[in-house]
């Protein structure tokens, strides 16, 4: 039977910053101390900050297979907590993308709640990384401090100098989220700005538009011209820009990274849209003639799936691991994420604590923008809902 709640201890380091670098992790049962995962691994040449990632990461991946629900990771890396915590920026490009995939990995459990220890409380994960960094350096492994025995009360004492960091897991529920009335300052939140794709012919023949890959029409193409500019005069500085793989996704990407001074656009597959299954190019109204109970039975519940297809619930989990990988690796910055119907909508039921309903009663237009703030602490503002206003001309 897998742990409920498992420690992580982790650490990473380099023989010279940059230099010959390695990672230790350990997973124990939170409740025994027993060791139920121990991984290591020799990076080449890299810096003490990506080693120590690198070992986040690993032992989460572990937690992960072990199919814990909560992890309590240990680390004696003040950056990595803070970090990971939404209460420091990370400001090197180089522990963007490691802290997105550290993330995303945390939105795959219940709960993780991060806790700065210090290095003599983390000596068995501490000892497997040196052992990798003299690996990577080529030399017999050092004798340092033997690793703890297992079964140690070491997982189970109490993290000194912690504060549990058990707030905000990465994209914490924003139903849990403090409340507060006061307005709260802009530049400390993640600005996400979410761009529906221009219209295609599927839109306006009101078919079901999933995973295939149905172009910008005309007037999409001129949609994504307007939108562009809206979106440029309300950020004129943005971080990144992140489409979903297809093309109609992909051109309005485009299309908004010019406006903005050639931005990098970086496709994410979990922005892709809802399959559609067996309805995929179907209008509307073939569907509820062909399908007429199971479309009862999708619109009662965001755990079904069309036939053949993905329900809302897997949409849902694809968003969240998104948004909270942006969380840790944008903070206080501005990213623009374009996507579907069906992620944007899930993502903006969550920022407004919204029930199931919501995502029928909402109507989102081609090339509408919604715009909402994220804090680390998981308060939400949601500022606009599927603004069009940039479309009039049209």
């Amino acid at each position: 039977m897998a742990p409920r709640v498992v420690t992580v201890e982790a650490d990473g380091g380099s023989r010279g910053n940059p230099g010959p670098a390695g990672y230790g992790a350990v997973v124990r049962d939170s409740e025994t101390g027993e060791v139920l995962a121990e991984r290591s691994e020799s990076l080449g040449t890299a810096t003490n900050n990506v080693a120590e990632y690198q070992g986040l990461i690993a032992g989460l991946t572990a937690a992960a297979e072990l199919g814990a629900a909560e992890v309590d990771v240990r680390m004696d890396s003040k950056l990595v907590v803070e970090q990971m915590c939404g209460r420091w920026q990370i400001k090197h490009p180089g522990l963007r993308p490691l802290a997105a995939q550290a993330a995303g990995l945390v939105g795959r459990f219940a709960a993780v709640r991060f806790a700065w220890i210090p290095r003599d409380q983390n000596r068995h994960a501490d000892a497997l990384a040196n052992a990798a960094m003299d690996a990577a350096a080529g030399r017999p492994p050092s004798t340092g401090a033997a690793a703890p025995a297992v079964g140690s009360d070491r997982a189970t004492a109490p993290a000194v100098g912690s504060d549990r960091a058990t707030a905000p897991a990465v994209g914490s529920d924003p139903a849990t989220a403090p409340a507060s009335w006061e307005p709260r300052p802009t530049f400390t939140a993640t600005r996400l700005i979410l761009v529906r794709h221009g219209e295609t012919e599927y839109t306006e023949q009101r078919r079901y538009s999933g995973r295939g890959d149905v172009p910008l029409s005309e007037k999409g193409r001129a949609q994504v011209r307007e939108t562009a500019a809206r979106v440029a005069a309300l950020a004129p500085t943005v971080a990144a820009v992140l489409s979903s793989p297809l093309s109609r996704c992909t051109a309005t990407a485009a299309a908004i990274a010019e406006a903005l001074g050639d931005v990098p656009v970086r496709t994410e597959d979990d922005l892709i849209e809802c399959d559609f299954g067996q309805w995929e190019g179907r209008t509307f109204a073939e569907v509820r003639e062909g399908w007429p109970g199971e479309m009862d039975a999708w619109l009662a519940s965001p755990r079904v799936a069309p036939p053949g297809g993905e329900s809302f619930t897997h949409v849902a989990e694809r968003a969240h691991r998104v948004v909270a990988g942006l969380l840790t690796a944008y903070p206080g910055e501005t990213v623009v994420l374009v996507s579907h119907v069906s992620p944007i909508k899930l993502v903006l039921r969550d920022a407004l604590a919204a029930g199931d309903g919501f995502l029928h009663r909402l109507f989102l237009d081609a090339a509408g923008i919604s715009v909402l703030d994220m804090w680390p602490d998981g308060g939400v503002a949601v500022r606009t809902v599927n603004d069009t206003s940039h479309l009039a001309a049209l």
